[in-house]
Formats: structure tokens, sequence, C-alpha cells
């Protein structure tokens, strides 16, 4: 069905991840690829006085072994991504890197401003250019 599937990854939601994960296995074309992308936010620049210099470094370290055991744990073969910055830019940007033709991500509890779905997954369906499934 698809030949690119991003598969957008929170890392405090790895169960989710992996249930998103099994789809998309479910729905990549024979010789077709799946992308893991985890975004770690970056810290307003007022945190970054008060906090261990690496924490980004660490960060992004922890996020790439949670994806390595995700994709071990599955037996998929899938790339992985680490990206820094705002979530769904960094997730639309992932997508036009890898011409993905689907988005697959999960979408957290919203608030009142985001009552339907969360705000990443907001912004990624209304900016995407190609179909974005979003797991509630």
């Amino acid at each position: 069905m698809y030949k690119s599937i991003i598969v957008a990854v929170d890392i405090g939601q790895l169960e989710r991840a992996e249930r998103l994960l099994h789809k998309g296995l479910s729905l990549v074309d024979t010789g077709g690829r799946i992308t893991l992308v985890n975004v770690v936010e970056e810290l307003p620049g007022y945190l970054t006085i008060d906090i261990p210099t690496d924490i980004m470094g660490e960060a992004r370290t922890d996020s790439l072994a949670k994806l390595v055991a995700l994709k071990d744990k599955t037996g998929a073969d899938a790339a992985v991504e680490i990206r820094q910055g705002a979530p769904a830019h960094e997730i639309l940007a992932a997508a036009t890197a890898h011409q993905a033709d689907l988005i697959m991500l999960a979408s957290h509890v919203p608030d009142f401003s985001n009552y339907f779905i969360g705000a990443t997954a907001d912004r990624v369906v209304r900016h995407a250019k190609c179909s974005v499934l979003v797991d509630r």
C-alpha cells in the first residue's frame, strides 16, 4: 500500500509506538521502508542556564537506544532517526526528506484548545502533504 512510512514515536508512550509499528508493518509495500522518528524538543533559553550542558545529548542517546530496542523487539526492518526541534515541524520535515506517503503518530489526551486530537497530531494533520494515520 505505502512505499515510505514515517512512524513518529513518543518515547514516553512506547507501547503505543509498538502498536503503530505493527500496523505500519502491515501497511508497507514489499520493498517499502519504515522510518521510526523521535523528536527531542529543544529547551527554552532561560532554562539552559540551570541544567547540565549535555542534557540534550543524553536525551538523544536515550531516545536512540529506545528506538533501536523497539525495532529489535518487533523485528522490524526500519530505519531510526532522531531529530531535534519542534515535534510537528520535524515530523513533517522527516516526511518530506523521506518522501513519505504515510505519517503515523499517536495522539495525546487533548486539552481544551485541541479537543479532538493533541496539538502535535493536529499540526501534522493540517500541514502534511501525505496521508496521516492518528492512533487514539
